[in-house]
C-alpha cells in the first residue's frame, strides 16, 4: 500500500494520510485499494481494502463513511454514524477518524495548532462553489488563524475543463478566482481546483499547505473520475491521537 503523509506543522497528536490506488484487491476498472462501497465494485473488495488501510495505517477504529453529495453538510464524527449523507466531518476524541472518497475531487484535511480539532472535507467545485470548507472551519469552530489545512491529490488545472456557468459561480463569489480559470476551446475553462481552494481557504485566515498532485495525470498512483468511469475512490484520513503521559 501506498500513501501520502501531510507536510505540515501539525501537532504530534494529530495522525493523518492519504492513501493512493496502490495495494489492495480490487479487479478490473476499480484495480488497487478502492474503498468506495458506491461505486459497483464487489463488497467482499471493498471489505477487504478497508481492512487492508486499517492495518496499514494503525487506525484506531473504521473510520465514520459519509454518503458524499457534493454539498456542505458537516458532520461531528463522535455523534455520526457511517452512511450519513455529507461532504465534510469534524472531531475532538480521540480515536474517532474522519474520512473523506475522492476520485478528481479535493480533499482537504484540517487541524488546529493546538491539535485538540481535526476536520476532512470533500472539495469538488460544487462543493467549493457552495462553501464546503468554510463550513467546515465554522464546525472547527475557528477562529481560521487557528487552522491550518492540507490539500490532497486532484484532478489538475491541465484537465479539469468546465463550462462558462463555473466559473461564473466562482467569479461571484470571489473576483480573486479568476486566477483559477484559463480558457479552452469556445466557452469552455481550464480550472485550477488547488487555486481555488488556497483563495477560500485565505479568505477564512487558513495557512493552506500541500496540492499540486494530478490524479488524472498519474493513472498508476491516483483513481480519475474523469479519466475513467466507472472507477474505485481513494481516503483520506485524519485523527487524534492519545496524549501520551
Amino acid at each position: 500500500m501506498d500513501w501520502l503523509v501531510p507536510d505540515w506543522p501539525a501537532s504530534p497528536r494529530v495522525r493523518a494520510a492519504s492513501v493512493t490506488r496502490r495495494g489492495g484487491v480490487s479487479v478490473g476498472a476499480y484495480a488497487g485499494l478502492n474503498l468506495s462501497a458506491m461505486v459497483g465494485d464487489s463488497a467482499a473488495a471493498v471489505r477487504r481494502n478497508r481492512a487492508l488501510l486499517s492495518s496499514a495505517l494503525g487506525l484506531p477504529r473504521e473510520p465514520l463513511w459519509l454518503s458524499q453529495v457534493h454539498g456542505t453538510r458537516v458532520i461531528d464524527v463522535a455523534a455520526g454514524e457511517t452512511g450519513v449523507e455529507a461532504d465534510a466531518a469534524v472531531c475532538s476524541v480521540e480515536g474517532a477518524v474522519c474520512a473523506v472518497l475522492t476520485a478528481d475531487c479535493l480533499p482537504v484535511l484540517f487541524c488546529d495548532h493546538g491539535g485538540t480539532r481535526v476536520g476532512a472535507a470533500h472539495a469538488g467545485w460544487r462543493g467549493l462553489a457552495a462553501g464546503v470548507l468554510e463550513a467546515t472551519v465554522e464546525a472547527l469552530e475557528g477562529p481560521g488563524r487557528t487552522l491550518m489545512a492540507w490539500l490532497g491529490p486532484a484532478i489538475g488545472p491541465e484537465h479539469f475543463e468546465v463550462g462558462g456557468e463555473v466559473r461564473e459561480a466562482f467569479v461571484a463569489r470571489s473576483r480573486a478566482n479568476r486566477e483559477a480559470f484559463r480558457p479552452a476551446r469556445p466557452g469552455r475553462w481550464l480550472a485550477d481546483l488547488y487555486v481555488l481552494a488556497r483563495n477560500e481557504l485565505r479568505s477564512l485566515g487558513v495557512t493552506a499547505y500541500g496540492g499540486g498532485l494530478s490524479t488524472y495525470g498519474d493513472p498508476s498512483r491516483f483513481y480519475s473520475y474523469r479519466r475513467q468511469t466507472p472507477t474505485g475512490r481513494m481516503a483520506s484520513l485524519i485523527w487524534l491521537a492519545p496524549v501520551r503521559s
